[in-house]
């Protein structure tokens, strides 16, 4: 795949980690993403990579990661028409992901399960994104009733349509857990912030035991860990906080 970024990689984790935690690598480049998880060594071991670095090198720190141990989250949110959808995931699938996210509409979710193929990745349905409220979808002209009524409605659907797994806010967990549809699957949270953290831009916040104790199967952390003064001790923190519940 792509050419190695680093001249000395960081040697594989030498003792499983805690992979209900996934660090959200939301920097620039990969250059610097590279750096954080450097200092986290062996703490993590399950990374999600975001739209926002796909071209400051996201996908060759994918494959740089993943050839040193690590599990990857790659979160591109994907949106077309059905075959469009289904080329970018056969095309996204060779990188050996272990979670990649697509848009929860049941068109969408069909075209990434035929692109999958018999891959391993398994295909997350966004929901309604946690940065959003009742009067952001307002102005996007989302049908009405409640937000939470609606994230799991869209994720009973991306559930029947083939989903592996659902992105939702800790707020919604609960219930969609409780969807006869989603024995078995997978429900990743955003939108976590440990005990004491600030919200950023996320409006549907939780922390992660409550997350956890709600149902989710994996948190999502970036800022509060790779900005910390020390991202390892962060780390710890969290996997410490998980490990209570």
């Amino acid at each position: 795949m792509s050419a190695p970024m680093s001249a000395t990689r960081p040697a594989p984790a030498a003792e499983a980690s805690d992979d209900r935690l996934i660090v959200g690598l939301d920097l620039p480049n990969a250059y610097e993403a590279l750096q954080i998880t450097e200092k986290l060594g062996d703490s993590v071991g399950f990374y999600k990579i975001g739209l926002g670095m796909l071209t400051g090198g996201g996908l060759a720190l994918a494959n740089e990661l993943k050839e040193n141990g690590k599990r990857i989250f790659l979160d591109m949110k994907l949106f077309d028409i059905s075959a469009t959808v289904e080329k970018a995931v056969r095309g996204l699938v060779q990188y050996d992901l272990d979670l990649l996210t697509v848009h929860g509409d049941p068109h969408v979710v069909r075209a990434a399960v035929e692109g999958r193929g018999a891959k391993p990745t398994k295909i997350l349905a966004v929901t309604i994104l946690t940065s959003l409220d009742r009067g952001d979808l307002d102005d996007c002209l989302i049908q009405n009733g409640t937000l939470a009524e609606i994230v799991v409605e869209r994720a009973a659907q991306a559930f029947r349509a083939g989903a592996d797994g659902v992105i939702a806010s800790p707020h919604e967990a609960a219930a969609i857990r409780a969807l006869p549809e989603a024995a078995g699957k997978l429900i990743v949270t955003p939108g976590v912030r440990p005990t004491g953290s600030a919200p950023g831009d996320q409006k549907r916040i939780a922390t992660p035991a409550e997350a956890l104790a709600a149902g989710a199967d994996h948190l999502v952390i970036g800022r509060p860990v790779w900005a910390a003064r020390d991202p390892a001790a962060a780390a710890r923190a969290v996997l410490a906080e998980i490990a209570s519940v």
